[in-house]
């Protein structure tokens, strides 16, 4: 396989080991290909100034300001250490201060002059309510005056994603340094493609990208860089994609006057007709000898789990066995519970009273009783249980299956991929695979990460689902308003139902421990509320009398079950709990939910959250607590929480609010997100675009030998860590 000398080439040759050093250490960069692909985060123009009045805390920013006043304050009565410089800067939006102490003031207060422009590098901290930067590293633009540095020459200044070692204007000077590089940067786009699409050529769009002359030359750079990225990320997902429909699978279809007919008899409800769309696009792929991947996906208490059962049911009718994989004890333990309800005496297999046709539904979780654990994996491995739902304890060596055919992970990113692999590598041959995810995820997304599987999407609620009013209760600007949700609860807890009240933190002794704020952070804010101090208050105050339980990850499993159990059961009014409620519990009679400090959770978490009410015949509320003030971005991310209940819609809104890596990063399963130009929500054309021309080109050749530059590329991407990944995706 051809390599790309140029672009392979150690940073160190050409920018010496110390600079090399620091661009590895803080910034992952290795090589020049690496460096050229550091693209400029934004550009700042020649005479224009940023705009200081939004800039985020705690970050490292890069600004280009102009200074308004500079003045040396002595305290101590000493020189020198007694000293603090301090410079106003300003963009005609707002002010900013930097602080400069001790000795460090010297060079600053000669340099920075009232009128002086230049760029300043720095963290965004917090003094007195105000944002400052203490000790900015500057870079002076003294273009205008004759003594012009040659990387600001133009009128186009790149900000580059920088660190605290290394200033944007350093990276800057390197980039120059490798630039005439790009001119052997091998193209990973076939010819026609590029031609066809009117894209700029790659070492064009480099030189474009980091020096450019004018705003167009930014666009042509992006719009071709943007296709490389959604590209070569398709590639490597359609070659997946035909990687698997070479591997053999047995075809499992259901039996006429099986498990699955007996099921479908005794539902005393129709399916949805998503719900029936879905199941016959599933039982299609069951029927085929290569192995199904598919990713279900649905709103908050569409009937997924109904769907993967009947799917189970299925392959256990054609002799096999079906897993579900589930992220926690609770929710196993309730999966457990609902199926055999559900199923009633056809989960009674080898028992007396349990049907003809009838199976054995096992649980296996990693905190169960010796004998029982004995038992579950006797049960197994002899092929007497159809069916097994459990924890990660599925995967352990020990766990044998008779004829494992299909593998239900639930919550797809709790799980690792080597997890999901491991159980795969359970069956005599691939099993089939249903991914189920219920925090809806934008079409785009799901073909930038999930690309690799075929993608259902049950966007209806079943019949008998009430709607849920959401409302954002504004604690600290209205206290009379979160008095009115206790007094709600009460008035639900009187009508015969039950409340969650949702905290983001337990509150013993491991997390006072862990949750030491700095005095900074204290004065700023206060620690988040937590499940066993607001229990108590509860109990002592608004809702005394009412029969109160606590809920988290950090009790005994057997607690946890009872309190779920006794909750179910109509034996508890309130159940205040961390988020471990967030997926799978069921219980209708449940209608109200309070969270509490809610914008200390994610839009996706909050939606999930309250799908957990107005799951029976009466309708569902849900109050947003906080005390963050109205303009505030995290009280509008509750409002659009309490404005929709279109998951999907959320998603998007969670998307662009978070950083893309983040999502993407995630579900990449921690790999460094390979996206720089592309985003993924703006972006749906080129995506859709780029899957299309990758599936066409890899059908016609599958080992790419016609496309050695493409090669190179899907190496760059694919290091060892993200093959892997993909493999076993």
């Amino acid at each position: 396989m051809e390599r790309v000398p140029a672009l392979d080439e150690p940073l160190k040759k050409s920018l010496g080991p110390a600079t090399a050093k620091v661009m590895a250490e803080a910034l992952d960069l290795h090589t020049v290909g690496d460096l050229l692909h550091h693209y400029p985060r934004r550009y700042a123009e020649r005479g224009e100034l940023t705009t200081l009045a939004d800039l985020p805390l705690d970050e490292h920013v890069t600004v280009v300001a102009q200074v308004a006043d500079a003045r040396v304050l002595t305290f101590n009565g000493s020189k020198g250490r007694g000293q603090r410089l301090e410079v106003t800067i300003t963009d005609g939006s707002g002010r900013l201060q930097l602080v400069f102490f001790g000795k460090g003031v010297h060079k600053p207060h000669k340099d920075l002059l009232p009128g002086t422009r230049a760029m300043f590098a720095g963290k965004v901290s917090l003094f007195n309510r105000r944002l400052q930067l203490a000790h900015p590293s500057y870079e002076l633009l003294r273009g205008d005056s004759g003594e012009a540095v040659d990387t600001w020459a133009g009128a186009l200044i790149p900000i580059y994603p920088a660190t605290t070692k290394l200033e944007s204007w350093k990276i800057a000077k390197a980039v120059d340094a490798v630039l005439p590089s790009a001119v052997d940067a091998v193209d990973p786009l076939p010819d026609a493609l590029r031609e066809g699409r009117g894209l700029a050529e790659l070492p064009d769009a480099l030189r474009k990208i980091h020096r450019p002359r004018t705003k167009a030359d930014i666009a042509d750079a992006r719009e071709r860089l943007k296709w490389d990225e959604a590209f070569v990320l398709q590639v490597a997902l359609a070659r997946r994609r035909h990687a698997d429909t070479q591997l053999p699978a047995v075809p499992r279809r259901p039996t006429p006057d099986g498990i699955l007919d007996a099921f479908d008899a005794k539902l005393p409800f129709t399916l949805t007709d998503g719900q029936s769309k879905v199941s016959r696009e599933i039982f299609d792929d069951l029927a085929t000898d290569h192995p199904m991947h598919r990713l279900l996906q649905g709103e908050v208490g569409s009937g997924k789990t109904m769907v993967a059962l009947r799917a189970m049911l299925a392959v256990v009718d054609a002799g096999g066995q079906a897993a579900m994989l589930a992220p926690t004890e609770v929710l196993a333990q309730q999966h457990h519970r609902s199926v055999t309800e559900m199923m009633g005496e056809l989960a009674e297999g080898g028992m007396l009273g349990g049907a003809e046709r009838a199976t054995k539904v096992v649980l296996l979780t990693g905190s169960m009783g010796v004998a029982a654990r004995r038992q579950a994996l006797l049960d197994l491995v002899t092929g007497e249980a159809g069916l097994v739902i459990g924890t990660h304890a599925l995967i352990e060596d020990k766990v044998q299956f008779h004829d494992l055919g299909l593998v239900v992970v639930d919550e797809q990113h709790r799980f690792g991929v080597e997890q999901r692999d491991a159980l795969r590598g359970k069956g005599k041959q691939p099993p089939h695979l249903l991914v189920m995810t219920a925090t809806p995820i934008p079409r785009t997304v799901a073909m930038t990460v999930f690309g690799d599987l075929e993608t259902s999407v049950l966007d209806q609620l079943p019949a008998g689902r009430s709607p849920i009013a959401s409302h954002v209760v504004p604690a600290a600007d209205k206290p009379h308003f979160l008095a009115r949700a206790w007094e709600r609860v009460r008035e639900e807890v009187g009508n015969g139902h039950q409340a969650y009240v949702v905290c983001p933190r337990i509150g013993d002794e491991e997390d006072r421990k862990k949750s030491k704020a700095s005095p900074e952070d204290e004065a700023e804010k206060r620690p988040p509320l937590a499940v066993l101090d607001v229990a108590e208050q509860l109990r002592t105050g608004p809702l005394a009398g009412l029969r109160i339980a606590v809920l988290h990850g950090r009790m005994h499993p057997d607690d946890k079950d009872d309190v779920m159990r006794r909750f179910a059961a109509g034996a508890l009014d309130v159940l205040v709990a961390t988020t471990v409620i967030e997926v799978g519990v069921n219980v209708p009679n449940a209608t109200a939910m309070v969270i509490m400090d809610a914008d200390r959770f994610g839009v996706s978490q909050l939606h999930q959250l309250r799908g957990r009410v107005g799951r029976g015949s009466a309708p569902g509320l849900c109050l947003l607590v906080s005390e963050m003030p109205e303009a505030t971005p995290a009280r509008q991310r509750l409002g659009a929480v309490a404005a929709t209940l279109d998951g999907f819609e959320l998603s998007r809104i969670d998307l662009e609010q978070r950083r893309e890596g983040d999502v993407l990063g995630q579900a990449q399963s921690g790999v460094r997100s390979s996206l720089r130009v592309l985003t993924v929500i703006d972006d749906e054309e080129v995506i859709t675009a780029a899957r299309e021309e990758a599936t066409t080109l890899v059908l016609a050749d599958p080992d790419l030998t016609a496309h050695p530059g493409l090669r190179t590329a899907l190496d760059a991407l694919l290091s060892e860590e993200r093959e892997e990944y993909l493999e076993k995706g």
